[in-house]
């Protein structure tokens, strides 16, 4: 099993290093690419920046260029329930744009039967054991993610759940969903959330990211390692 990891920004990727061996470094895109090895999996690693479109052509070259299996998305997003709390951690069992209008996906390609794009039940059902192992004081939990290419306001957020009823928001996740889909490669997002309703704005973000990002990678590796203990292919 080769994995693939994206992570939107260059601090949610930095955990991964001190965990990554033999590793080459390639340029693809503008975009640095990392094979490596981690926990005796191979795995290929990269920050695609921020928004749908560089997260949707970082993960069309980790499938196209280095041939990945899967992909984990990696990193933090926003909470949208007053159920979490700042560092919780959303797993993805789907995941939607929150910015397209819905017929976009459904009367034309890729002519799903919903807007959303859902996880992979074996990397969802490995999650789960995974999950089993963390021993982190936050909670984890699964469920729905939504993506757009906006930090979202007190203003935008009651619209949202209103028509999505998400835990999460974040500007990546729908997009990587989305090129797995048409590849037909399984994909999961693993996200710690930095902000809240509670506790909103950008400044929140900037102070959590980096515990954030810190807390994702951590249950990300977990995953990695079941899929090496059950030799999932």
């Amino acid at each position: 099993m080769k994995i693939g990891i994206i992570c939107a920004a260059d601090t949610e990727l930095e955990p991964f290093f001190k965990h990554m061996k033999n590793c080459t470094v390639t340029e693809r895109a503008m975009l640095q690419i990392y094979e490596c090895t981690i926990n005796d999996i191979c795995v290929t690693a990269c920050f695609s920046g921020v928004c749908k479109v560089n997260a949707a052509i970082a993960a069309q070259i980790l499938i196209d260029c280095f041939h990945v299996q899967c992909i984990i998305n990696s990193g933090t997003c926003g909470g949208m329930t007053r159920d979490l709390e700042i560092f919780d951690t959303v797993i993805s069992t789907e995941a939607a744009y929150h910015d397209v209008s819905k017929d976009i996906l459904t009367e034309f390609h890729p002519w799903m039967s919903s807007v959303y794009f859902p996880a992979d039940r074996k990397l969802l059902e490995l999650c789960a054991k995974a999950v089993s192992d963390c021993k982190t004081k936050h909670r984890i939990v699964f469920g729905r993610m939504v993506t757009g290419e906006a930090f979202i306001t007190d203003g935008m957020r009651e619209g949202i759940n209103q028509d999505f009823s998400p835990l999460s928001v974040d500007m990546e996740t729908g997009s990587i969903a989305h090129v797995c889909y048409v590849n037909k490669i399984p994909f999961v997002s693993i996200r710690t959330i930095t902000d809240t309703p509670d506790h909103g704005g950008s400044e929140q973000f900037e102070l959590n990211c980096e515990k954030a990002a810190e807390l994702a990678k951590d249950i990300t590796l977990l995953l990695i390692d079941r899929i090496r203990q059950e030799g999932w292919a």
